[in-house]
């Protein structure tokens, strides 16, 4: 079965950094474009990076110049460096993988992150 694990999220405090990480088995993983995707109480479920199976990546705003989306086709992981943290971005961040010429959208259970101040 396709699965997306996300880890690495955690408590930290303001000004802070994490790195997430998302490891994927049973799928090609080099064929996906792979995303972060966050979702705070009460708030939709928001788009944080994107990397397409080239490696060209792509930030929402509010993580732009703090965030850094890779991967490694050889690990099979996509990994998500924040720094520079606020409690704004606090959320349970996800894994998304997609392929679009035949529908697949994964997505992992979720990691929490939480900014003190």
């Amino acid at each position: 079965q396709v699965r997306l694990v996300e880890s690495g999220g955690g408590l930290v405090q303001s000004g802070g950094s994490l790195t997430l990480s998302c490891a994927a088995s049973r799928m090609s993983f080099e064929i996906y474009d792979m995303a972060w995707y966050r979702q705070a109480p009460g708030k939709e479920r928001e788009l944080v990076a994107h990397i397409t199976r080239y490696g060209a990546a792509d930030y929402a705003e509010s993580g732009k110049g703090r965030f850094t989306i890779s991967r490694n086709n050889a690990e099979n992981t996509v990994d998500l460096q924040m720094n520079n943290l606020t409690s704004e971005d606090t959320a349970v961040y996800y894994c998304n993988a997609r392929y679009n010429l035949r529908g697949y959208d994964i997505w992992g259970q979720g990691t929490q992150v939480t900014v003190s101040s």
